[in-house]
């Protein structure tokens, strides 16, 4: 039998919010693989487990900024050790200073560079704790053409980075923003094309176990797979979801006719980077 670390465990546990106990059963049927063990507990729920895998784990804060001129963005996360260190007050102001200090990097993930790592040194002297640098990602768009939308939760530990192209103002681009991180499901990709293959091959793989063990025909059971992930988009591709502050309209009602979305980028502190 694989050795079951209470590491993993505990990790199992944030994604799913299940107990201790039902994780370390689920591990121990999967021989130890975490996703083998997430999709027994999802099986066992019945898929109902859609609004405990984004709990937080981990301390620390998201920042975003967007450059003078409107040509750039970044998202970042730094970590802390304790609750206590991620709310204050030097610790949230560092964290802005290094969104700013990104927009000097090139496009793309952002390195930590010379100026964050002599801030965070800073904040590790003065606070006793271990901060460190998560990631951070940088966006370059045209000026007067890209606009760029973001929002930080009160908590400061998820956050979002939007970028749409056309007719669209400010205040609606912060609305989706908010979307983004309420929305249950969390969405995988701005539409169906956008979500990651591997997303959608382990979703598919799913659907297709369930379907055998139905014991429906082939031809049933491949339309039952079908069906499913016809579903499946629906509920992660962005645009196609009910939009948070009114589910009688889609995201993508929302946006309107005359402008796109071209991509976002959610953060949450403590999780695993794709």
């Amino acid at each position: 039998m694989a050795e079951i670390s209470a590491t993993d465990v505990m990790k199992l546990r944030n994604q799913t919010g299940l107990s201790m106990m039902e994780c370390k059963r689920a591990m121990v049927e999967a021989g130890g693989d975490l996703l083998k063990a997430e999709d027994i507990l999802r099986k066992s729920m019945k898929g109902k487990m859609d609004t405990k895998v984004d709990r937080v784990a981990g301390e620390g804060r998201i920042a975003v900024a967007v450059s003078p001129n409107g040509d750039a963005a970044t998202i970042v996360e730094l970590r802390a050790e304790t609750d206590f260190t991620a709310k204050n007050e030097k610790f949230i102001a560092v964290t802005d200073r290094v969104a700013h200090i990104a927009l000097a990097a090139s496009s793309g993930d952002v390195p930590v560079m010379p100026e964050m790592t002599r801030m965070i040194d800073e904040l590790r002297i003065s606070t006793g704790e271990n901060v460190s640098y998560a990631r951070g990602h940088k966006v370059s768009g045209a000026q007067g053409k890209t606009a760029f939308g973001s929002y930080v939760h009160h908590d400061g530990k998820k956050g979002v980075l939007l970028v749409a192209e056309g007719d669209v103002n400010d205040q609606t681009l912060r609305n989706i923003c908010m979307h983004i991180v309420a929305a249950v499901p969390t969405p995988k990709g701005v539409n169906a094309q956008d979500v990651p293959a591997d997303i959608v091959e382990r979703e598919r793989k799913f659907r297709v176990e369930q379907a055998m063990e139905s014991g429906k025909p082939k031809e049933i059971a491949e339309k039952m797979v079908e069906g499913g992930m016809r579903k499946f988009y629906e509920e992660v591709a962005l645009v196609e979801q009910p939009f948070v502050m009114d589910p009688t309209k889609k995201v993508r009602d929302i946006v309107g006719p005359k402008a796109t979305i071209i991509e976002f980028f959610r953060f949450q502190v403590g999780e695993t980077a794709r």
